[in-house]
């Protein structure tokens, strides 16, 4: 079955950012890490566009901000996650 594009927001060395990579591997789900470790200015932008002091990682599905690592695990609990990245939401 066809899944959204899904991108995950990192840096390099965040331990949340480890174990957001990990999570979302162990999903099953195919996804793109965008790693701004070298550009700091992308969590600004994030920040600022979005609203949110959520900071990273941050998840994307299909180019829509869907949030941080604890929304995303609520999301798949729940199975909303699931519709979400079928395009059901």
């Amino acid at each position: 079955m066809e899944q959204r594009e899904i991108v995950l927001y990192t840096r390099d060395r965040s331990l949340r950012c480890w174990r957001a990579r990990r999570f979302l591997g162990r999903t099953g789900y195919r996804f793109e890490v965008v790693d701004s470790t070298e550009d700091p200015g992308v969590f600004a932008e994030l920040s600022e566009t979005l609203h949110c002091e959520e900071g990273l990682p941050y998840v994307f599905v299909d180019h829509r901000p869907v949030g941080g690592m604890g929304t995303v695990r609520a999301l798949v609990g729940s199975g909303q996650f699931e519709h979400l990245v079928r395009g059901e939401l």
